[in-house]
Formats: C-alpha cells, structure tokens, sequence
C-alpha cells in the first residue's frame, strides 16, 4: 500500500461528488472515477442499483459503463478511484480490465475484496477519508436493509 498523491486527493473528491449524487437521488452514496496514467477521467458514476433496479450498477461498474467501449489497452496504467473499499464483483471487474491502481476513500464501514487486490499485484490506496465514511455511515444508520441487499446480506425489508 503507498500513500495518497494530490491527484489522489482530487480525483477522490470527485468521486465523493458521485457518491453523494447517489445518496441525493436516493440511492446507495458510493462513487468511483476510472483515471488515465495522463489524468484524463476515463469514466465516471455511482451505484445506482436502486435508481435503476439493477442488481450489478455498482459505483466501479457505472464508471466502466460511462467509460464506454475500449479497446483493452486503455485500462493499462488507469486508477479506479472508487469511495469504498470493492467488493468481489467490482474487484473482478478491476481485475478482468487489468486496472493496475485502486484508491479506496475508507473501508471502516465496508472492507471489500483488497487482500484479492493484493495478491493480483494491483497496487491499492486506503485515503481513509472522513467524508466518504460519514456518507456511509449515515446512510447505513438510514437505510440497513438498503445496505444489506447491495452486499449480499440479509436485512430489513424494503
């Protein structure tokens, strides 16, 4: 693990900006950014399971998605900046594209699949951001069986 650049800072704020998006739409406030080795935002979005009733619009997989068709090449040397730690899927997606960054704005509230990160050799950033947790956690407080279904885990009713 390395620690954050000023460009790290300001694409996470970025995608805060997405995250919190999400939550003002009344969705799960979790945003990503997929950034060029040259700085140029590749992709931008956030979860949007709820808004649109998918089971796989995560924040990293919204961000591929707005990124559009690439040719694989693309994704070498890029950085998903993403608010919270990936889970499996959005980890796979990483993986599958060959994206050779990661920088997670917190994973207090949700530790995502980093040691497989790891283990792929992608180098990943914890920033431990306190907006990005306070999101989370307010919506979490707000909405646990929201939250349970976007992990995989048994909550309240909807």
């Amino acid at each position: 693990m390395s620690t954050p650049t000023e460009d790290d800072k300001k694409f996470m704020k970025i995608a805060y900006e997405e995250a919190k998006k999400g939550y003002d739409e009344g969705g799960i406030p979790i945003g990503a950014v997929l950034v060029s080795s040259t700085g140029e935002i590749l992709g931008r979005g956030h979860n949007r399971r709820i808004q649109d009733s998918s089971p796989i619009l995560h924040a990293e997989i919204s961000a591929l998605q707005t990124a559009g068709r690439l040719p694989a090449s693309s994704y070498k040397n890029t950085t998903m900046y993403t608010t919270l730690s990936p889970c499996s899927m959005c980890t796979g997606a990483i993986l599958l594209y060959k994206i050779s960054r990661v920088v997670i704005g917190e994973n207090r509230t949700f530790v995502g699949s980093e040691d497989w990160l790891g283990v792929k050799g992608v180098e990943f950033v914890v920033m431990d951001d306190e907006e990005c947790r306070k999101l989370m956690e307010r919506f979490i407080k707000e909405r646990p069986g929201d939250w349970g279904e976007d992990i995989g885990e048994e909550g309240e009713e909807r």
